[in-house]
């Protein structure tokens, strides 16, 4: 089956057909979703929507960098209390975001910091959100030494001398849309990467994967992302899948996670 590592099917943007959403992503062979936090407004409903569907979603619990504002501690104590309540997949998404504001960059850096030793102390990978910032989160991951969490860069966009130091780094690699978009060059840096560190994403809803770019992104469209993938390795869908969900299981180790929940 196809997993989708990284989707917000709690977005309001799917409040009119969420339902009918997740059956045509059952009907592409998406098998399982991964659901990344982002911050207090909406953690209730990503959890709701994990209870209703418990053989198709698992939340993470994480602060998301866009939302480290003035009441970040709040937010931070707040992840920190989910964190000891139960158990989770993973800390994410967390990260770096330089492209929409640069107010509270040395606030996000201390809130990605605080998040990474927790998860460490969690035993948790970490999934991380790096828009303009790739190399200040390689520097800061790097500076961590042994103390570094294991984990994934989720809609990868980096060239392939950073995703050589990502890789170092024992990290994960998400591949999403847009290595789907003509010219925007991931497609070549794709195909240089080992195989056994490539997961599947959408990041649903935003960045639609070709052909359909420019519209509100779905599950049920990681599936054009394989197809590409299999494409650049020369290789058939089935392998694809068969290589992206052991990655999934393994970083996330998402048996035993199950286990876990059920117990």
């Amino acid at each position: 089956m196809l997993i989708d590592t990284h989707t917000h099917l709690y977005s309001h943007k799917f409040s009119e057909d969420r339902d009918a959403m997740i059956a045509r992503a059952r009907a592409a062979g998406v098998g399982l979703a991964l659901l990344p936090a982002v911050d207090s407004d909406s953690h209730e409903r990503m959890l709701e929507l994990e209870q209703a569907y418990p053989d198709f979603c698992i939340a993470m619990i994480g602060l998301h960098p866009v939302s480290v504002k003035e009441n970040y501690e709040e937010e931070l104590a707040l992840v920190k209390s989910y964190l000891d309540r139960r158990s989770w997949i993973a800390l994410g998404e967390i990260g770096l975001d330089f492209y929409w504001d640069k107010t509270y960059v040395a606030q996000q850096e201390d809130a990605f910091l605080r998040q990474c030793a927790w998860a460490v102390a969690y035993d948790l990978p970490i999934v991380i959100h790096a828009r303009d910032s790739i190399d200040r989160l390689l520097e800061l991951l790097e500076g961590l030494g042994s103390n570094c969490p294991r984990g994934e860069f989720h809609c990868w966009t980096g060239n392939l001398a950073q995703s050589e130091r990502a890789l170092q780094l024992g990290f994960y690699l998400g591949i999403g849309g847009i290595v789907t978009f003509k010219n925007g060059g991931l497609d070549k840096v794709v195909a240089e990467l080992p195989k056994d560190r490539i997961l599947l994403e959408t990041d649903a809803p935003y960045l639609a994967p070709v052909p359909y770019r420019g519209k509100r992104n779905e599950t049920a469209y990681v599936l054009e992302v394989a197809k590409k993938i299999s494409e650049i390795w020369n290789c058939p869908l089935a392998a694809v899948k068969e290589q992206s969900g052991q990655n999934a299981r393994q970083l996330f180790e998402i048996d035993r996670f199950r286990k876990q929940a059920l117990s």
